[in-house]
């Protein structure tokens, strides 16, 4: 079992949704985060004072998935994301040692279905 965390562009959230659903991987979750990388930010005027922004808005994906699912999740992921450009986003793979369905108590694998 894998727990794999994808930081991606907010408007590149569906096509990522649809790539996965092509790969039958429905469950996830997303939240709205905020970061930076090698783009470093950028510079804006508000009121007439130079400001920089460093923080950007990103999208957290967050997918447990089953061993023969790990390859076709992060290859959906990037076909969804990639747009060539600096920001596209970034994928982590970590090993997940437990999980409990609340609802049936399943454990392991079946739980993460």
């Amino acid at each position: 079992m894998k727990l794999i965390v994808a930081y991606i562009q907010p408007e590149r959230l569906t096509p990522v949704k649809q790539a996965l659903y092509e790969e039958n991987v429905f469950k996830l979750s997303v939240t709205n985060a905020l970061g930076c990388g090698q783009q470093r930010g950028y510079h804006e005027s508000y009121r007439g004072v130079d400001v920089e922004v460093n923080l950007l808005k990103k999208v957290r994906l967050e997918i447990a998935v089953n061993a023969e699912f790990v390859d076709r999740t992060i290859e959906a992921v990037i076909k969804g994301a990639r747009t060539g450009n600096i920001g596209d986003g970034k994928i982590f793979v970590i090993d997940l040692v437990e999980c409990v369905r609340i609802r049936t108590g399943e454990r392991g694998q079946d739980a993460v279905g």
